[in-house]
């Protein structure tokens, strides 16, 4: 092994251990053959014991000795003050700047009695005082204190002041108050110094503080106190206890009895029988032999061979001279009969010799030991007591022998070879210690591995057998690690040894080294056998816990591991105490031998684990596999993985070894090429049976096959898994969606069934809040779908195409449910408003002769009501249940929104785009959805006997099935339906619309029919169209018909579930609307409107009639007047309505409302656009007036007025009823009375504009903008502005997007429509009319023409983003 720098050191010390004795060093301190029996060993921890108790401090006991009274003598003031200020080489000295101040308030707290000082109580002290700051406060003095500062003027002044105070009232001859003088002035001296340090001033003047504490000490001579003494004097002295030699007093010799099993009798007879030998003057001998061995360089001393590096020797000697120097003394101190005298007094009057040096030195210890015998050291200090060295070989003392033989000298304390017989020791301590483990108190400090007894009978016996630091922390580590290796001790007590040696409690005794840690002893300074036995007692406890780890890591993949079965205990040890320590070195060879086993071990030990869960999970029989099967042997691998991962998650590499890793890379490939034919087996032992595995097994395995696939990714990255496990089971999820679909509708009718639709309020005195205004039905339905979406999302499929068909295949599901939803809910809501009211419910149960008669009887009302022309209007009787539903559906659009963004469905149909084959792209659709929209009629048939007709149409196909029906509108022969369906068609469809008048009684009549071919050729621009089909009988039908095509697209699922909710929610709305039609109509009609100027006409005639001189005219109160009706019967449906209906529902039906309103004011103005004149008459400029200023009232009317803190409406907002008909109706005040050859000049400059744009439009390659709704003659058709399609109703930012677009679109670009319905009123305009028709059916033919074109130049197809699918 090749070795450092650092260690060649080390490798010469073992060689010249490997040479033997070429070198003479202690024998003690070389070999550790010679065993020490136990009863040596007691021997001398015995003796040391004894030894320790001689030498200690000896007990003293107190004594009082009364004292005599001493006279008191004046003091020289004078003297005492010129002394202060005349020091010899002193220089002046001033109190601190401030001072003055911080003193007055010293002395006012004296005068105030405040003071703390209990000698500042006095009265006569108080009054001296009160004197004296009296003559402080004179100005003159205080300001030539603040200038010079002198401490003597300071207390001169005083001095004069006390006298003066202390001498008034006294008899000439009375000089009793001449010694109190001194005491108060050294009273004021002692405050000055007390106000000094108060303000930290007696750090900056140290010399000042000196010279006032002589001065107050020369003023106390002979007072004691300076508090008045009112005893006797005296005084107490201490008296040496002789020591009783008891055992129960000699507490090591205990600490020793308890270690070797001794009782105290046996002590006690041993110390008896060796007493007179275990004494101080033998101790004193041992260490006189030992002092001359060492300075003579024996053998029985370390010696310079013992130590690597000569500096390390020296510095060893050099401490030891010391020691030896303070324990010399120690044993004097205890002992001072001992020391020879220096000479005797019978010799005194002789003549001195000459002295040599040698007589030199030995004056100069005795000079020193005198000095420590007469200044002893305190009893509770464990110090010597000497603070400089100095060599006791010279003394002499008594008892000394004439000469000492070094080599074969023997110590009465000291074994013969310390080294064996300390380690011997220690290990009794240790296991002493083992077996009664130490109680500390409670805040005193640890000592373990030892007991501070323990410990002190350790310390003491090195000290008094030289044993150095460096030897004494080895030779514990070495004794700890064969407790260890022999198994008497466990890793933790192995740790608590290693942390005694970098961090060795304080030894308070220790001169010199004897607290140092091993780690801060450069081991240069060691010596050799130290050195060799420190690193093989490391290379033997680095084996052992190698063994103890290999032997623990076998046991990782067990499935419950106890608390000391775990390697971080082994791994802290080996890396803090053994690996970072310099003097231990290790192979990587070694180490990656040890690696190879390990991992060798862990890969059988994970092999055998894996085939004990395959034994215990699958059965033998192949018949009986499940899914179940492999999902437990899956749980049980994930199980472990999860509870290795948690067990080493702080260190998961252990000595370069991996217990995941390796438990992945052996189990893993196993179990995937397992699970792999277990699955495959499993399906086709189905197959065979004719059987399907259950859709719950199906998707816990494909859960439990993702975690392992993530385990083994995050493991293993390079390595791929041994199967796709999307491929293998797609099925499932397929199967399980298409179980879904077919229950879908069921679903449905189940959630409608077991709805009442009604507001789910909790308290009854509250209004309900807008998330209870909705019923159950439809809080189940989505909650459905999105347990539906979680059972993909928390699939977390790994296939985005797969993933993205799972939502599409969802989507449609969904839109089947929704479609379903939307159908039950409309039928209950048409039928709860339809109903008849209770006199035709009871007309209904008549007989046929009885229904005639009633029928007779209305037709009679209505002819008597239209010929009075004075019907009475009740409010409609809601029911809450219907406006329940419309809040239904309001929520259903909020969710399905959330459930597309949920489904992050843009994501979805980017990945199938991109990922969908070139031929799948440019396949044509095979089925096309046509979205009809019946508009209006115009000029029906009357049916009825009041000149109206309550007109519906009803949309059949060529096969006569029913595709659908519309609202009935109330009298009307203009009808405005406003209402679209759906139809999904192969090819070419003929459909035929019939419009029916609605009768309470009887049959309905026929109003008139017409038909219209439906053919996907024609639309094969996609672009929408219009219809004005002309009846059979009398007037027309408008329809717009657009065509899409049908596509397997998540967008087209989710736009037509939106659609068809808009929708729903549109006929909703419209049908609770169309019961205040009629209503709206009567007061908006024309006869209403000429009633009211009638009123004014008719109060004119009288007038002139009376002759009166003013002509009345109608006010402005009178035509708000006409409005107040409906403005009451709006008030009393509103207020029904805001009781169920939620916030954003009812803000939906008063728009609706207001655009009844506003198209039934349009009917007031204008006729509809048509390319022919009207029998419409103009109103006149004053019925023009009216209508604005009804318009007005309303407008402000549905804003609902304003909210004092926001200002924002309580109603409509503005920005929805300024709609562009509210536009168009208030640009009919710019033409409505133009000439009109005018307005024809403007509709032609208008129409040039809006050509003129469509071409600069077609140059930038764009749409055509929009030329406004079409009109044409018999079957006439245009195409116009494709808006509302499918895929614009995606989601509802989609549609709100479409809907603002379309009101900027027509608020930029305005059109001449209005002034082509004026121009319907003005016969001399018909031919401009018919040119105008024909002009736009020409652009509207060129433009689809070009958008053909631009559709086939862009037939390439969408270019879609990077193909990543996030799941929500």
């Amino acid at each position: 092994m090749a070795s450092t720098p650092q260690a060649k050191p080390v490798d010469r010390r073992i060689n010249s251990l490997s040479r033997g004795g070429s070198g003479l060093t202690r024998n003690s301190s070389r070999s550790r053959a010679n065993i020490v029996s136990h009863n040596d060993a007691y021997t001398f921890a015995l003796r040391v014991a004894y030894l320790h108790y001689l030498l200690q401090p000896k007990q003293k006991r107190k004594q009082f000795i009364p004292a005599p009274k001493v006279p008191r003598k004046p003091a020289k003031f004078g003297d005492l003050i010129q002394d202060f200020s005349n020091t010899k080489d002193a220089k002046p000295q001033k109190f601190p700047r401030g001072f003055m101040g911080s003193l007055d308030k010293r002395i006012q707290g004296v005068v105030q009695g405040s003071e703390r000082l209990p000698e500042f109580k006095d009265a006569a002290v108080r009054r001296s005082f009160a004197v004296a700051y009296t003559a402080f406060a004179e100005p003159g003095f205080r300001q030539r204190m603040d200038k010079e500062r002198r401490l003597e003027d300071l207390v001169l002044i005083f001095y004069s002041k006390a006298t003066q105070c202390l001498q008034a009232g006294a008899s000439p001859h009375d000089d009793s108050w001449k010694p109190m003088v001194d005491r108060h002035v050294a009273l004021f001296v002692r405050l000055i110094s007390a106000t000094m340090k108060d303000h930290g001033n007696d750090k900056d003047k140290p010399e000042l503080m000196g010279r006032l504490s002589t001065l107050e000490n020369k003023l106390l001579t002979y007072d004691q106190d300076l508090v008045i003494d009112t005893g006797g004097g005296g005084t107490t002295i201490e008296v040496v206890v002789p020591p009783s030699h008891d055992v129960k007093d000699m507490v090591l010799v205990q600490v020793v009895a308890k270690i070797f099993g001794q009782v105290n009798s046996k002590v006690q007879s041993d110390i008896q029988v060796n007493k007179t030998t275990w004494n101080e003057a033998a101790a004193l001998t041992d260490l006189k032999s030992y002092q001359h061995c060492l300075n003579a360089n024996t053998k029985r001393t370390l010696r310079s061979d013992d130590f690597d590096v000569e500096d390390g020797y020296r510095i060893w000697k050099k401490a030891e001279i010391p020691d030896l120097t303070h324990m010399m003394a120690e044993i004097l101190q205890a002992k001072p009969s001992l020391v020879k005298a220096s000479s005797n007094t019978a010799d005194s009057n002789k003549p001195l010799p000459q002295i040599n040096a040698s007589y030199m030195a030995q004056d100069q210890a005795y000079s020193e030991l005198a000095k420590s015998i007469t200044s002893p050291v305190e009893q509770d200090s464990l110090s010597y007591g000497f603070d400089q060295p100095a060599d006791m070989s010279t003394l002499k003392f008594v008892n000394d022998e004439p000469s000492i033989y070094l080599e074969g000298a023997t110590y009465t304390f000291i074994p013969p070879e310390p080294r064996a017989y300390y380690r011997a020791i220690l290990m009794n301590v240790m296991t002493y210690d083992q077996l009664h483990p130490p109680q500390e108190p409670e805040g005193q400090a640890t000592t373990a591995p030892f007991s501070r007894d323990s410990l002190n009978l350790l310390n003491e016996i090195c000290t008094r057998w030289r044993i150095p630091q460096f030897s004494r922390l080895v030779l514990f580590l070495d004794v700890a690690a064969q407790k260890f290796l022999d198994q008497e001790t466990s890793l933790d007590d192995l740790d608590t040894a290693f942390k005694f040696i970098k961090n060795p409690p304080e030894d308070k005794k220790a001169i010199h080294a004897h607290s140092a840690s091993l780690s801060s002893i450069d081991q240069s300074h060691w010596t050799i056998l130290d050195f060799a036995q420190y690193r093989q007692v490391l290379l033997n406890l680095h084996e052992a816990l190698l063994r103890d780890l290999y032997d623990l890591l076998q046991h990782c993949y067990d499935t419950k591991l106890r608390a000391e079965m775990s390697p971080g205990p082994v791994l802290e040890v080996l890396e803090e105490h053994i690996n970072n320590d310099p003097s231990f070195s290790r192979g990587a060879e070694e180490l990656e031998i040890f690696k190879s086993q390990v991992i060798e071990g862990l890969c059988e030990k994970a092999s055998a684990v894996y085939r004990s869960y395959l034994e215990a999970e699958v059965p033998q029989n192949q018949e009986e596999w499940q899914f179940y099967h492999v999902v437990q042997l899956g749980k049980s691998v994930v199980k472990l993985c999860e509870r290795i991962m948690k067990r080493y998650k702080k260190n998961p590499d252990i000595m370069g070894v991996n217990p995941l890793t390796i438990l992945v890379e052996t189990m893993f490939p196993s179990f995937e090429n397992d699970a792999k034919d277990l699955i495959q087996r499993i399906l086709q032992v189905a197959q065979t049976k004719n059987s399907e595995v259950d859709l719950q097994d199906g998707f816990d395995l494909y859960k439990e096959l993702v975690e392992i696939r993530r385990i083994h990714q995050g493991v293993l990255p390079n390595r791929p898994f041994a199967f796709h496990i999307e491929g293998l089971l797609a099925e499932f999820v397929w199967r399980w969606i298409r179980i879904t679909d077919l229950r879908m509708v069921d679903l449905m009718d189940q959630a409608v069934k077991q709805d009442q639709f009604q507001v789910r309020s909790q308290n009854s005195e509250e209004p309900a809040t807008d998330d209870e205004r909705h019923s159950i039905s439809v809080i189940d339905i989505f909650r459905l779908f999105n347990e539906t979406a979680d059972q993909i999302f928390t699939l977390e499929w790994d296939d985005d195409v797969t993933y993205a068909k799972f939502m599409t295949a969802l989507a449609k599901t969904f839109g089947v449910g929704i479609t379903r939803y939307c159908e039950v809910l409309e039928q209950r809501f048409t039928r709860e408003m339809d109903r008849l009211p209770p006199a035709q419910t009871t007309a209904a149960k008549q007989t046929k002769q009885e229904q005639w008669k009633e029928q007779f009887i209305q037709r009679a009302k209505e002819y008597k009501e239209a010929w009075s022309n004075k019907e009475k209007i009740e409010p409609y009787d809601f029911y809450p249940e219907s406006f329940v539903k419309l809040n239904n559906i309001e929520y259903a659009m909020v969710q399905l929104d959330n459930l597309e963004r949920l489904m992050n469905v843009d994501a979805c149909a980017e990945v199938l785009a991109k990922n969908s084959p070139p031929k799948e792209k440019n396949r044509k659709p095979s089925k096309y959805v046509f979205t009809i929209k019946i508009v209006e009629g115009e000029n029906l048939k009357a049916c009825d006997a009041n000149g109206s007709s309550d007109p519906y149409v009803v949309l059949g196909d060529e096969y006569q099935n029913r595709l659908a029906k519309t609202r009935v509108v109330i009298r009307s022969l203009n009808p405005h339906w406003e209402e679209s369906i759906d139809i999904t068609v192969t090819g070419a469809l003929n459909i035929i619309a019939t419009v029916w008048d609605f009768d309470h009684f009887g049959d309905h009549d026929f109003v008139g029919r017409t038909s219209l071919k439906l053919d996907p050729v024609h639309f094969s621009d996609y672009m929408p169209r219009e219809y004005w089909l002309n009846l059979d009988t009398q007037g027309r039908l408008l329809l717009r018909v657009s065509m899409e095509g049908e596509r397997d697209d998540i967008q087209f699922h989710f736009g037509k579930a939106f659609r068809l909710l808009k929708r729903t929610e549109r006929d909703m709305t419209r049908k609770i609307t169309d019961k205040l039609t009629q209503y709206i109509n009567s007061s908006l009609s024309l006869d209403a409107l000429r009633s009211l100027v009638s009123r004014g006409i008719t109060a004119s005639v009288q007038s002139l009639w009376n002759r009166q001189s003013v002509q009345p005219t109608l006010t402005q109160a009178d035509i708000a007047a006409a409005l107040q009706p409906l403005f009451a019967y709006f008030d009393d449906n509103f207020k029904v309505m805001k009781q169920t209906l939620t916030e954003a529902a009812m803000k939906m039906v008063m728009t609706r409302l207001w655009k009844e309103v506003l198209v039934a004011v349009e009917g007031l103005l204008v006729p509809p656009l048509a390319d022919k004149p009207s029998m419409q008459k103009p109103v006149t400029q004053q019925e023009m007036d009216i209508v604005f200023k009804w318009l007005e009232l309303l407008f402000e009317f549905f804003i609902g007025g304003r909210d004092e803190q926001t200002g924002e409406a309580m109603g409509v907002t503005p920005e929805i009823l300024k709609s562009p008909k509210y536009h168009e109706l208030a640009s009919l005040n710019f033409f409505y009375f133009e000439t009109t050859d005018n307005l024809i000049r403007t509709s032609e400059r208008m129409t040039s504009a809006t050509v003129a744009r469509a071409h600069q439009s077609n140059n930038r390659l764009s749409a055509p903008a929009s030329l406004g709704p079409a009109f044409g003659g018999f079957m006439g058709q245009t195409a116009v502005r494709r808006t509302k399609s499918i895929m614009l109703s995606r989601n509802l930012g989609t549609m709100k997007k479409a809907k603002e677009d379309k009101r900027k679109e027509a608020q930029a670009d305005p059109n001449d429509d209005m002034i082509l319905r004026i121009l319907r009123m003005r016969p001399e305009a018909a031919n401009y009319l018919r040119d105008r028709s024909r002009q736009r059916e020409r652009l509207a033919a060129a433009a689809a023409a070009e958008m053909i074109v631009r559709q086939s130049l862009a037939a390439g197809g969408p270019r879609f983003g990077a193909n990543n699918l996030p799941r929500r």
